[in-house]
């Protein structure tokens, strides 16, 4: 089921109050709790309040988007974890092997950012074949 972006962010917020009060996380919780944990300059906003589901977070204001930054964290993990598309583990293995996890990932958006933004113009599907060259290249 889709979520609004109100919905979505909800979750993270529910997440770092279960984290603040040491509750038991159920699995896709535990590692959006393991993306919360590396991100300490998100801890404040998720510590906000609810009003945080309503920002705005534009480039042209100098703004990066929180939510967006780490969506993109689980969703690179999950690419790896089921290795889909086919490849992306083994890349992910070497980069991180490298790296460290973060900052792989980091260099990961990077590709993953403009796979979206190239499908998304063009009203395609992401390009894989495109994807995983550009994370071959890192």
């Amino acid at each position: 089921m889709l979520q609004s972006r109100d919905e979505a962010r909800q979750v993270y917020l529910d997440v770092w109050h279960k984290i603040q009060q040491n509750l038991v996380l159920e699995p896709m919780e535990a590692l959006i709790a393991d993306i919360i944990e590396i991100h300490p300059e998100y801890h404040a906003l998720l510590g906000a309040g609810d009003d945080i589901r309503q920002e705005e977070f534009t480039p042209e204001q100098g703004q990066t988007n929180p939510f967006l930054h780490m969506g993109m964290h689980i969703a690179l993990r999950e690419q790896a974890g089921t290795d889909r598309p086919a490849g992306i583990r083994k890349i992910h293995q070497k980069l991180v092997s490298k790296q460290g996890p973060h900052e792989a990932e980091h260099a990961m958006m990077e590709c993953l950012g403009q796979t979206l933004w190239t499908a998304q113009r063009n009203n395609q599907p992401p390009d894989e074949a495109s994807y995983l060259d550009c994370l071959r290249r890192l």
